[in-house]
């Protein structure tokens, strides 16, 4: 047999007990991000003709190598879905996510309904909301971040709202003419950074007047559907960024649906050291050789 001779140093990295620090492990330098913004509620119908905007998404925004430093605690916050408004008129705006630097508006409110001639246009925001049927114009969305949101029907047999935008495309317009439809919600993005594919940051769909109308579908990633007679509006996802359904009229008694709220999510190569501490109870994974902390209430990291 061979026989080996020198000197043989075995190195061991190892975690100290109660401790989060990695003997042997470098702190990250760079992290890969996802932050999405709170999704707004629809609007609410001011009168009984007429039906409201879906709420726009919040604002979408992931990227790879984002320089970090050590030593000081990096700000998380999460923003809350737009509640869904005390009275008639626009949706409320969804509220800002933020990682660092990294900022992702909330999603525009959608628009209500003034009378039965004119509506409000949707609000601006990450994704803008739809506009209030009837006549109302779509919210525009933040450069960079999502989509525009679609405009209410015209005058015609039915007033229906138009959807509120998304991360992937535009909320749709409503029709106007037979058969008469509200907008859809503008669909989201999907990102594998948790782990496992999921979609974000879709728009809510706007309401519909008339019991005989469609309502358009929410978009994909969390968005809420409209509502009209007999059926309510649906609210958007938790921590997707989903935007509200927008109101029928109200004769009908059945309101918007409230914003989804937001989430940070960041992860970086598990060859590097654990977060030093961090606030808001984020929960921490390792898989596909990464480690993962996802924040779905407001905190903060420190490498």
């Amino acid at each position: 047999m061979p026989s080996y001779s020198g000197v043989w140093t075995l190195t061991a990295q190892f975690q100290a007990k109660g401790s989060n620090n990695w003997t042997g492990l470098p702190a990250p330098s760079t992290v890969e991000y996802l932050v999405v913004g709170g999704g707004a509620s629809g609007g609410n119908s001011t009168n009984t003709s007429s039906a409201g905007g879906g709420g726009g998404a919040g604002g979408f925004r992931t990227a790879t190598g984002f320089a970090v430093s050590t030593g000081s605690a990096i700000t998380v916050t999460v923003g809350a879905g737009g509640a869904v408004p005390s009275s008639a008129g626009n949706g409320n705006n969804g509220n800002t996510s933020v990682f660092s630097s990294i900022s992702s508006a909330g999603g525009g409110g959608g628009g209500g309904s003034l009378t039965n001639t004119s509506g409000d246009n949707g609000s601006s925001g990450g994704s803008g909301g739809g506009g209030g049927g009837r006549l109302g114009l779509g919210g525009s969305g933040t450069v960079d971040q999502n989509n525009a949101g679609g405009n209410a029907a015209g005058a015609g047999g039915s007033d229906c709202g138009g959807g509120g935008g998304g991360a992937e495309d535009v909320g749709g317009n409503a029709s106007g003419a037979s058969p008469y439809a509200s907008g859809k919600g503008g669909n989201g993005i999907a990102s594998s950074i948790s782990g496992s594919s999921v979609t974000y940051a879709g728009g809510g769909s706007g309401g519909a007047e008339n019991a005989a109308s469609t309502v358009g579908a929410g978009g994909t990633g969390g968005g809420g559907v409209g509502a009209k007679p007999s059926v309510a509006a649906t609210n958007g996802t938790a921590n997707t960024g989903g935007g509200g359904g927008g109101s029928s009229s109200t004769s009908s008694g059945l309101n918007s649906g409230a914003g989804g709220s937001g989430i940070v999510i960041i992860r970086y190569l598990n060859t590097f050291s654990p977060a030093t501490a961090t606030t808001g109870s984020p929960t921490i994974t390792v898989a596909g050789g990464y480690r993962v902390y996802t924040w779905t209430s407001s905190g903060s990291i420190t490498f």
